[in-house]
Order: C-alpha cells, then structure tokens, then sequence
C-alpha cells in the first residue's frame, strides 16, 4: 500500500474543503489504512501540472495524482498528448485524472444537489439534460449554470464561482458522478485500488 495520497488539483485553494468532502470515501478508507490524504491547489492548470511533476521527485512512494480540466472532449489520448507537452514519461500518464470537459460537468450529474442549494427559483431544465454529462461541452455547461442560476437568491453561478463551487462539491453525490463521468469513476478506482494493493 501507498503511504500517502496526493491529489494535485487545478483551481483556487478554497476548492479544497470541497474537494474533501466529495472525496470522502477516499479520505475514510486512506485514513482506516493509515495513509495519508492530501489535496493540493494548483492554482492554473500549470500550476497544478507543475506542482505533479515535483511531488514525484519529492515524494516518490506516494500516489501522486494530476485533476485537471479537460477544455474539450475525451478524445482518448488526452493524457498521452499532456505527457508530451510537458516532455514526462508515458508512464505519468496513469496518474493524470480528467473532469471533462470542466469540474462543472459533475455538478450536472446531481442537478437535484443543485435545486437543493440554489432554491426554488432554480431553473433545472436550463441545464442539458445528457445523462453523459461528460459529452456535454464546456460552452453548454456554462450557459445552463448561468440560465439556472441566474435569478437565484445566491445570484449566478458564474459570477460566484470561488464561493459556490466548493459548496456544490460538497452537496454533490459522488456516486451519480460516477456514473455520470467515467474519468471521475477511473479516480476513484485506481485510489482505492491504491489503498488496497500490497507494498
């Protein structure tokens, strides 16, 4: 087993306590097996690619994790053309994890989460209703968040993104997620399949 989990994220840092807590079940099996559980803000997409290409130089027992947007569809070889922007080893590749086309598509797999939070002036049939929410692109995303969101209470989801979308991830089922996004699925298959492997 791993000692340590490191999920390095793109997005601002008050993502995080979002991020655990649709993480849970990563962080409460990492935790039964006394492995440490960290999320890291990468701040830009950059930021977050750089900070995965130190920690496997500086912590190269850990499983050392790369969440990032991926701008566009699920083409197949979206790890692959990463690892050869970035000049890293093929092998990087297995640790690079994608929220297609961008983190909002989760949010579209638990529209019920959102009318939750949002209120009964939430407009859900805004919001594309592909059950694929992975096949719903990023221009579509935004539009439905903005046309749901837009005469809320809370006021638009764009324009409050850094203090909604921690609270989103933190509503949001990450079981429907999975079923809804097979990269989020491939996440958390390969932490738990971490967690459960021998040394």
């Amino acid at each position: 087993m791993v000692p340590e989990i490191r999920i390095h994220f793109e997005g601002h840092a008050l993502l995080k306590p979002g991020f655990s807590q649709f993480f849970d079940r990563l962080r409460f099996r990492a935790k039964a097996s006394r492995c440490g559980f960290h999320l890291i803000a990468g701040g830009s997409r950059g930021g977050a690619c750089r900070d995965f290409a130190i920690a496997g130089r500086t912590h190269p027992r850990a499983l050392n994790v790369l969440l990032i947007d991926s701008e566009g569809p699920d083409t197949g070889d979206l790890a692959e053309s990463l690892c050869r922007e970035r000049a890293w080893p093929g092998s990087h590749g297995d640790s690079i994890f994608w929220m297609v086309e961008m983190m909002e598509s989760w949010f579209h797999a638990d529209r019920e989460a959102l009318e939750r939070f949002y209120g009964p002036t939430f407009r859900m049939t805004a919001l594309k209703r592909n059950p694929k929410v992975e096949e719903i692109s990023k221009a579509d995303l935004q539009n439905g968040l903005h046309e749901a969101t837009k005469h809320t209470a809370k006021g638009d989801y764009l324009d409050h993104k850094t203090s909604h979308g921690p609270k989103l991830l933190s509503l949001i089922s990450a079981d429907k997620v999975q079923k809804a996004a097979p990269n989020c699925k491939r996440l958390f298959t390969a932490v738990l399949a971490a967690l459960d492997s021998p040394e």
